[in-house]
């Protein structure tokens, strides 16, 4: 629900500033010859689709500014790329609304310096958000030509800090691990308790669960003394997670190339 009144105006007054100045500072990622109405659009969906909304953390702010979300969509999206909706990005995909995926983020409490796992890499949007706030990302995903287009993409926009695997999710990077923090791109059936191992102490996981009504809830793991406390944060809609065929064995995670870097 959108903030109104004294709320809204304070928040325009805190992050005001932040907007205008970080939408002046192009990112390194971004192409040198980025369209001017892109930057418009992105600006204005910052405003309405995440401030608006109460998000304030200044960081996430400005990776959003910065991160040029017509560049991870189909090319006939492109003219709606900055809309506050899911958009479709192939194979059946989606990425998930600005809003949503900035509260995913903002949950984490990310201050810079974290481990991060992403399962489900989709087109590499939330991953190269992601790879402006903390210090290593760690991305699986099971679609083969997916991860590569994503590795491709991020490589060609300068993201630098990222490592990708092919590999069921549902298993996270167990070689890697632990993990700081663990964000869930795809809507899973439950909390998966190979992720919980995955994390370090006081970690946490980020994950979509579906509900017995159909629905879908956001959901925030925090691991303490070994043990899990769960909230419920937001009503959700992501893609249900791809499961393996029942008849074949799993996608075991195998490292997408020799380095695990956009840049190689």
């Amino acid at each position: 629900m959108k903030l109104s009144g004294l709320t809204l105006a304070l928040l325009a007054i805190s992050c005001g500033t932040i907007i205008g100045f970080a939408a002046s500072i192009p990112d390194a990622a971004q192409t040198k010859n980025e369209d001017i109405k892109y930057r418009i659009e992105r600006k204005k969906m910052v405003e309405s689709a995440i401030v608006g909304y109460g998000i304030n953390d200044t960081k996430i702010i400005k990776a959003f500014l910065n991160v040029p979300r017509h560049e991870f969509v189909l090319p006939e999206a492109k003219d709606n790329a900055y809309e506050d909706k899911a958009m479709p990005i192939g194979n059946g995909q989606t990425m998930g609304r600005p809003y949503e995926v900035a509260r995913m983020t903002q949950l984490l409490g990310l201050t810079g310096t974290e481990k991060v796992l992403e399962l489900g890499t989709g087109s590499g949007y939330h991953t190269a958000i992601l790879s402006r706030l903390c210090d290593e990302v760690y991305t699986v995903d099971i679609q083969a030509d997916m991860l590569k287009t994503a590795q491709e993409r991020l490589g060609r926009l300068g993201y630098k800090n990222i490592h990708f695997r092919l590999g069921e999710g549902t298993l996270g990077w167990p070689e890697e691990a632990p993990f700081d923090a663990i964000i869930v791109g795809f809507a899973a059936d439950s909390i998966i308790n190979e992720l919980v191992k995955q994390l370090k102490e006081d970690g946490k996981l980020v994950i979509p669960v579906a509900t017995t009504d159909g629905t879908q809830k956001l959901k925030l793991v925090t691991k303490k003394n070994g043990a899990v406390q769960v909230k419920d944060v937001i009503k959700v809609n992501f893609v249900r997670m791809i499961k393996t065929d029942k008849d074949k064995p799993a996608v075991p995670p195998v490292s997408a190339n020799d380095a695990n870097r956009a840049d190689q």
